[in-house]
């Protein structure tokens, strides 16, 4: 026993281990002067021949089905750039997305719980399962992965914290309110410098917009509600607040109980319609039973007192971190110089950047600020959040 208890101890990270994991800092010769990971290393593709970009978007031509988005060259972005020599333009978008602050952010940013616990959704996991909802549909049907893929990781990019209650916090501060789809393709990712169809199913995203300009912006419409509407039940199961019996009758008919078999049911659902009527959509019982379960949802998970109260917190934190940002604008700047860079107090300029720095924030900087500067108490604050 002792000597099993001697060697669970912590290693000296000066000892052997460390000193290995130096050893292979410069990789491993060979005698071409490739240099490989590991000493043992064979993997290969089996030839020396590389499929350039424009090879692979021929294939793709032939392979896609008739009306998928076809990559093209450096592809339709609002600046032009040179075009991969690898990378086809919709791979530059996810690409690009992903290594974004403002999608690293999401995961510091409220899905339905206000900082949520170790194993609820953020907004972070949210994006990724509706990729991986969106992607299995797309590549059934021929459509173009990569463009789904890109489109799903950017669309709530333009979300502020707190949830959705950060777009009626922010409305007022935005000619026709703010919406976290448009803002978040016209102005979060605008840096980017993504292709227009990205963009494009971006903002069109949610069903209250214009339908999208590509199918591939189509089925992600279709996989966010489906994700979210899932994903959503499981962690307020998991919360106590809500049991899968409760579930309506035709939602437990028709999708199951678990998280698996429900989306299983829904992705199945959207596959079996386009088949039969070459669009878009899913068939009509299993739509009834995704409707039935987002009001399920929204009846006693969105709506509930609990959520109606974070939300008023979240609201009125984000107002007054607004109202404070554009009365002095230099906050946003401490790190940053000239300070001729910083917008005029209280002018549209101030309005518009301090908007865009409360709803870039992630929950927990939120309410840091909301201590830090407004001086608020934590029982001031949404619940739930540690600001220390």
């Amino acid at each position: 026993m002792n000597e099993v208890n001697k060697s669970a101890q912590p290693q000296d990270p000066s000892g052997s281990r460390a000193q290995s994991w130096a050893s292979t800092m410069h990789g491993f010769n060979s005698p071409d002067g490739i240099i490989f990971a590991h000493a043992d290393s064979w993997a290969g593709a089996g030839s020396t021949n590389i499929v350039s970009r424009a090879e692979r978007e021929a294939r793709e031509d032939a392979q896609l089905a008739p009306l998928a988005t076809r990559a093209f060259g450096a592809g339709n972005r609002a600046i032009t750039e040179q075009a991969d020599d690898y990378r086809t333009c919709f791979e530059r978008d996810r690409d690009r997305i992903l290594h974004a602050s403002a999608f690293r952010r999401l995961a510091g940013k409220t899905q339905v719980f206000v900082f949520p616990q170790d194993h609820q959704r953020t907004r972070l996991t949210h994006a990724l399962e509706v990729a991986q909802v969106a992607v299995a549909v797309s590549r059934a049907l021929g459509l173009n992965t990569m463009l789904t893929e890109a489109i799903a990781l950017g669309h709530d990019c333009g979300h502020g914290p707190g949830g959705h209650a950060s777009e009626d916090a922010l409305s007022p501060f935005v000619a026709h309110g703010f919406d976290h789809a448009l803002w978040g393709a016209d102005v979060t990712l605008v840096p980017l410098n993504l292709c227009v169809e990205t963009l494009d199913g971006i903002r069109n995203h949610s069903w209250s917009r214009p339908a999208p300009m590509t199918p591939e912006g189509e089925v992600v419409s279709w996989a966010d509600r489906i994700a979210y509407v899932c994903h959503d039940f499981e962690d307020a199961v998991a919360a106590g607040i809500v049991s899968p019996q409760q579930l309506p009758e035709i939602v437990a008919t028709q999708c199951g109980f678990t998280r698996s078999s429900q989306l299983r049911a829904f992705i199945t659902s959207m596959i079996r319609a386009s088949a039969q009527s070459g669009r878009i959509g899913m068939e009509s019982l299993t739509a009834e039973a995704l409707a039935e379960f987002r009001r399920f949802n929204y009846d006693n998970i969105y709506m509930r007192d609990a959520s109606r109260n974070q939300a008023k917190a979240v609201i009125d934190l984000l107002r007054a971190l607004v109202e404070h940002y554009r009365a002095r604008p230099q906050d946003m700047f401490a790190e940053q110089s000239p300070a001729s860079n910083i917008p005029l107090a209280n002018s549209d300029e101030a309005l518009h950047d301090a908007v865009a720095y409360v709803g870039g924030m992630t929950d927990r900087f939120a309410c840091r600020q909301g201590s830090m500067l407004l001086g608020w108490g934590a029982e001031r604050l949404p619940q739930g959040i540690d600001t220390n």
